[in-house]
């Protein structure tokens, strides 16, 4: 199938690693011109052949001047992928029913909500222009609350805000043409999860067990019905389907892919 991707220009926040950098290397194989954004850049994001820009998108004036930046190099925008998120766990946030101080909250929500609503504030003229389109990765912590600890409330409450943000953006700029969805995501094997010193790497040795051992028994905690962790690149996939002119009609939709582990009728 030919979604019709081929010398668009696309830009992924949160590019170089785990499901960024997988959504960088689909969209480059589908022959789009891809801007990447993250703090770092790494090996794998560097042989995808993508454009870098570094920045740091959870200070308050970080998305408008990358945006400016990849916009004075191209300045034609096909599709945003609003990637950036996660973040560390910090330390005394786990086992709190409130999950730690308001700066924990204020960091989570900068990184997972506010980054994704300055870049698409900034990139919006051109989107409209290129009556393009805007992906948002979300996450299924949004609907479900899963295993005990291992879903920290800020996190889940700035997804569930991106969600909103995401339905409302469709409501106001379809009609204009730029197509607004979400995707989210359950237990997906990058670093933050399956890494040591990752997400799941902390919940570990906060309750005193195996990180392995946590690991392995998560998917069946979370109700995936495949019994195994979500590759990265099942991810990218949706993402493209989203991002192609040949699903002009799929417009304020949440994609979830999750392995049935979110249980709604």
């Amino acid at each position: 199938m030919d979604l019709d991707l081929a010398g668009k220009h696309v830009l992924v926040t949160g590019a170089s690693k785990g499901i960024g950098l997988a959504v960088v290397q689909a969209f480059r194989e589908e022959g789009a011109l891809v801007t990447a954004v993250s703090r770092r850049s790494t090996p794998e994001l560097e042989a995808t052949g993508a454009t870098f820009v570094a920045a740091d998108l959870s200070v308050p004036d970080g998305p408008r001047r990358v945006v400016e930046a990849v916009l004075g190099a191209e300045p034609r925008l096909d599709v945003l992928v609003n990637n950036a998120g996660g973040g560390t766990l910090p330390e005394g946030s786990i086992g709190n029913v409130l999950d730690g101080d308001d700066q924990i909250w204020q960091d989570v929500f900068e990184m997972n909500l506010h980054s994704a609503v300055r870049v698409t504030r900034a990139a919006l003229p051109a989107l409209l222009e290129a009556r393009g389109a805007i992906v948002n990765i979300s996450s299924d912590t949004a609907r479900r609350i899963g295993a005990p600890g291992a879903t920290p409330l800020p996190y889940a409450a700035a997804k569930s805000s991106l969600n909103m943000f995401t339905r409302a953006l469709a409501e106001r700029v379809g009609p204009q043409g730029v197509r607004v969805n979400a995707v989210s995501p359950s237990l997906t094997r990058t670093f933050s999860i399956a890494g040591d010193g990752g997400y799941i790497s902390q919940v570990a040795g906060a309750f005193g067990v195996e990180h392995a051992t946590l690991l392995g028994g998560l998917p069946e905690e979370l109700g995936m019905l495949t019994g195994r962790m979500i590759e990265p690149d099942e991810i990218a996939r949706a993402v493209l389907l989203l991002s192609s002119p040949t699903m002009p009609s799929v417009m304020g939709s949440n994609w979830t892919v999750d392995a049935g582990s979110t249980k709604v009728a």
